[in-house]
């Protein structure tokens, strides 16, 4: 079946996706209602009385570790403390009492995060702990006497990013790190119900951003750029489920320092999808000259909110990239705070790499690999 018709047909959509990635994309604006609910279940409020930490450090790995990097990309270069993100083992040597160390872990048994918070434990740091209840990171976090909240199951890691990084954000923001009060939670859930809608199986290509961006992207190599702070931590998240939903290469970078690097691809053997084998002096003459080779697509994940020598920069790659040859795409991001416009780029990278996975034939939820790798350890 062609790739549009493939996307314009729900059933056929439905029997391509047998777990179901979809539906826990579509689950974004419960997921952040459920966090929210959660976190006053769990007295997050309590934080509003205690002293700012020295420190934030978030531990965690895989979809799970995306949750630090919101943190810190919601809180921004006006929060009073740093919020660093830490994936690994163990704990860098300066983290102490002072600090305030979260554990993220969707399943609660990830071996990194749990080596991390053991020494975090050790030291007597202030914890909060997010993931499966029952699990080894929570009967762990209660020997440091952390504050925990549960994520509900069912779903991949990755497809949980709202669960784990909403406690986060409603944590931060009682130790007032940042701005994210109950009306600004409740705003990034309704603004994620209407990106649901436009982006859902039913709605045709042609309205659909996400399904329009998953057609572009077939058979190219993405690379994706954000322009902020924020949305480069956007541009990571997208070219990490391009990885693992579509298993897909593709790089990313932020703007300006792709600017001053990773934009010489631009000059390279993949701008553009012709050309480049009848350019190449070292080929094998004996292949037809009209070979094609994979092509560069530049995805721009523009800020509302950019530095305007940024802004000026973004403009000036994407024209480079199109007189090269090089298709671009381009997407702005949507809401009037940190969390919502981060959380529409989110949304639109998930959507966008499920829908490119089942283009492909591929079932998105599989990584076979992941699984592979931790048995062999």
């Amino acid at each position: 079946m062609a790739t549009e018709e493939l996307l314009d047909s729900p059933a056929e959509i439905e029997a391509a996706d047998p777990s179901g990635m979809l539906r826990a994309v579509a689950s974004s604006a419960a997921q952040v209602r459920e966090a929210a609910a959660l976190c006053a279940e769990a007295g997050l409020a309590r934080l509003r009385d205690e002293d700012r930490p020295r420190a934030v450090v978030v531990l965690g790995m895989g979809g799970s570790g995306i949750a630090g990097d919101v943190l810190a990309a919601v809180a921004g270069p006006a929060c009073p403390v740093p919020v660093l993100s830490h994936r690994g083992h163990g704990l860098p040597l300066w983290v102490g009492a002072a600090d305030l160390v979260i554990a993220v872990s969707c399943s609660g048994q990830t071996e990194e995060t749990l080596s991390a918070l053991e020494e975090a434990v050790r030291r007597g740091c202030r914890l909060l702990v997010v993931g499966a209840a029952g699990s080894p990171l929570e009967a762990l976090g209660s020997r440091g006497r952390a504050l925990f909240v549960p994520v509900s199951q069912g779903r991949q890691p990755r497809a949980s990013v709202f669960a784990l990084s909403t406690p986060l954000l409603v944590a931060a923001d009682a130790l007032t790190l940042l701005s994210c009060s109950p009306e600004e939670v409740e705003a990034t859930a309704v603004l994620l119900e209407q990106l649901a809608a436009r982006n859902r199986p039913d709605a045709e290509m042609v309205l659909n951003p996400s399904k329009t961006l998953a057609s572009s992207l077939l058979g190219v190599l993405p690379a994706v750029w954000g322009s902020s702070p924020l949305t480069g931590v956007a541009a990571y998240r997208f070219a990490c489920q391009l990885n693992e939903n579509a298993k897909t290469p593709a790089t990313w970078g932020v703007l300006p320092e792709a600017g001053h690097n990773q934009v010489v691809a631009l000059d390279g053997p993949f701008a553009g999808r012709s050309g480049s084998a009848g350019d190449d002096l070292f080929r094998d003459r004996g292949d037809d000259d009209d070979v094609e080779t994979t092509s560069l697509h530049l995805v721009l994940l523009r800020d509302t909110e950019e530095h305007p020598a940024v802004a000026r920069r973004a403009v000036i790659v994407r024209d480079l990239a199109r007189a090269r040859g090089v298709e671009v795409s381009e997407l702005v991001s949507e809401g009037s705070s940190p969390f919502q416009r981060i959380a529409s780029l989110i949304a639109l990278g998930d959507w966008t790499s499920t829908y490119l996975a089942l283009a492909q034939g591929i079932d998105p939820t599989p990584v076979d690999v992941i699984g592979e790798l931790k048995d062999s350890l």
